[in-house]
């Protein structure tokens, strides 16, 4: 079992950053690779980023929605992912989830991540 608590998200305006963090449990964050998702009211969860295994070089990868805006990182030592947000529309409105992926090619689908932390909302003011 991993419990992950995300923090840091909040009302902003069009144009400002936010920087989400995500806080797992255990002492295998190093072997896991994780993902940010978001979901708006009335629609299905999306992916928004991933990121691997430091031992698997760290890649990152993006929705386009967010690519050029947003970055993931990591930081195995503090057990964290994080999601620096820049440049925020009034469209990234939404509650954002961090997971643990379960492993595989798959990582833009939420069926492919094991474990689900219970959110934090960003909404972005027009």
């Amino acid at each position: 079992q991993v419990w992950l608590v995300e923090s840091g998200g909040g009302l902003v305006q069009a144009g400002d950053s936010l920087r989400l963090s995500c806080a797992a449990s255990g002492r295998s964050f190093n072997n896991y690779a994780m993902g940010w998702f978001r979901q708006a009211p009335g629609k299905e969860r999306e992916f928004v980023a991933f990121i691997r295994t430091t031992a698997s070089g760290g890649s990152t990868l993006y929705a386009d929605s967010v690519k050029g805006r947003f970055s993931i990182s990591r930081d195995n030592a503090k057990n964290s992912v994080y999601l620096q947000m820049n440049s925020l529309k009034p469209e990234d409105t939404a509650v954002y989830y961090c997971a643990v992926h379960g492993g595989g090619s798959y990582y833009s689908t939420p069926p492919y991540y094991d474990y689900w932390g219970q959110g934090t909302q960003v909404t972005v003011s027009s």
